[in-house]
């Protein structure tokens, strides 16, 4: 049987998600808001489903009805996951032939562990509304596929960046700023590893939690000093985070602080290609895919 992916909010993870199963022979198609952005999703071979995240049309039901495989990326929001919802039919009715799910969440739902570790066994303690929502629609995801006998994956994800989204770019940009909060580390994902890491957990038929994040926790500023570096340019005055201009959004993930832990990822076999942020940033620079 052929294998198709569906990838509902096919943004910039969803995207390189939807390339990496379309080199390992998969069709995909995948959901935009626009029609605008469904012309670029079809230029990179992803079959455009335009849906604005309310009730499910009839061009989505026929997407689902083939989807052998399917990620789901779009944020819950206040109404919850829009396939939960009331009224909505159940996933095993609307998709027939699924035989693996994957549910991008986020590292947010762990909360603030003062910069200490965290795991896929740490309890959940989400402070923004933001993370609590993604809690409620992990517990249906992976409540779904506890009642159909599916695999079905959560993966919680770091700070997002690759191609056309870094600090490269920023420093070029002049938009680079290094926030200096006393021993605040972030984790970080380079997006081709989260398209390789769901390739890997959906052809492993790997249901559960998994962090999806770099070996390496550090302070936000370092990687705008090591960007400033390998593009030659000043490196940006520090900002100490108490007098900052930020937005409440921006303020609120300088309010967690924790490392965590892909342990469990790399024990099932996963390797990173990005492991952390200085070899991701010169592969970008060298290659000059920084750009986007």
């Amino acid at each position: 049987m052929s294998k198709h992916l569906l990838i509902l909010g096919a943004g910039f993870s969803g995207r390189a998600i939807g390339d990496v199963f379309r080199e390992a022979g998969f069709t995909v198609s995948g959901t935009t808001r626009s029609e605008e952005k469904a012309e670029s999703l079809r230029k990179r071979g992803i079959e455009p489903i335009v849906y604005d995240g309310g009730a499910i049309s009839e061009a989505l039901a026929a997407g689902m009805a083939q989807a052998s495989h399917v990620v789901q990326s779009i944020a819950p929001g206040k109404d919850g996951d829009p396939l939960f919802r009331a009224g909505t039919p159940s996933l095993s009715i609307l998709m027939p032939q699924l035989e693996w799910a994957g549910y991008l969440s986020t590292v947010g739902v762990y909360g603030d562990h003062k910069g200490g570790w965290v795991d896929e066994e740490t309890a959940l303690n989400p402070v923004s509304a933001r993370s609590v929502e993604r809690v409620e629609a992990e517990d249906h995801w992976l409540g779904f596929g506890k009642a159909s006998g599916l695999p079905v994956a959560v993966l919680r994800l770091a700070g997002i960046y690759g191609p056309g989204r870094n600090a490269l770019r920023n420093m070029e940009e002049g938009t680079a700023r290094r926030l200096v909060k006393k021993d605040q580390v972030f984790n970080r994902i380079r997006v081709e590893d989260i398209g390789r890491s769901a390739l890997f957990l959906a052809e492993s038929r790997l249901g559960g939690v998994w962090n999806i994040t770099d070996d390496e926790p550090g302070p936000p500023q370092d990687v705008v000093a090591e960007a400033a570096r390998l593009m030659g340019l000043p490196t940006p005055p520090d900002i100490p985070f108490e007098t900052a201009e930020l937005s409440p959004m921006a303020r609120s993930f300088y309010g967690e602080n924790k490392r965590v832990s892909n342990a469990k990822l790399k024990a099932a076999g996963f390797e990173f290609r990005f492991p952390n942020y200085r070899q991701s940033l010169a592969e970008l620079h060298s290659s000059g895919r920084w750009q986007g």
